[in-house]
């Protein structure tokens, strides 16, 4: 489930933008994707979801699941790291052909976009989601993604990027149907 939000920072509070250097991610990156998965959605979507549901995230469980991803590739499958000029990975994205049951064998996905809090409002998320559509737009003409539809912030970021709502929203359960998430979609041509 895609979603960029913003912390409220003062200006002074936040650090100066950096430049961020977007890669294609290998199994290595297993533990830095992991690291921000998990610290991006407890930030990102507190009060959105339920406190008890964000606390027992598993950085371990999120570590498996990328080592086994990257270990196995697929095609029309991307996954890319923005990392800062020390090495750190700040944030990745993920796409792959559209998981829709209604989406035609053209249209893609932007299953992820995550960045650690720390480079939120830094210029990470624009480069790192003009990198994913770019991959996008290698094989898809069409791509959708999902968003929590109380996530004001991700949808205000996806609006400002050229994505479009295109009327389909689902419910889905997660945690044993303990949580449950209200998202709509987004559309958008990658190869604008």
């Amino acid at each position: 489930m895609p979603g960029l939000d913003h912390v409220a920072a003062s200006a002074s509070a936040r650090p100066a933008s950096l430049a961020a250097a977007v890669r294609p991610a290998v199994v290595a990156d297993a533990p830095g994707i992991a690291h921000v998965h998990v610290a991006s959605w407890q930030a990102a979507y507190a009060g959105l979801i339920p406190d008890d549901f964000l606390a027992g995230l598993s950085t371990s469980a999120r570590e498996g699941f990328w080592t086994q991803t990257l270990a196995t590739p697929q095609a029309r499958h991307s996954v890319l790291v923005a990392e800062t000029p020390d090495g750190t990975i700040a944030g990745f994205a993920a796409s792959s052909p559209s998981r829709d049951d209604d989406a035609t064998p053209d249209t893609g996905e932007l299953a992820s976009i995550y960045l650690l809090p720390e480079f939120w409002s830094r210029g990470y998320g624009r480069t790192l989601h003009a990198h994913a559509l770019t991959a996008l737009a290698t094989d898809f003409p069409t791509a959708t993604l999902w968003v929590l539809a109380g996530n004001t912030r991700a949808r205000g970021f996806y609006e400002r990027t050229g994505w479009t709502l295109d009327g389909r929203t689902k419910v889905e359960s997660v945690a044993n149907g303990t949580v449950t998430l209200e998202e709509v979609r987004y559309r958008i041509s990658p190869r604008l």
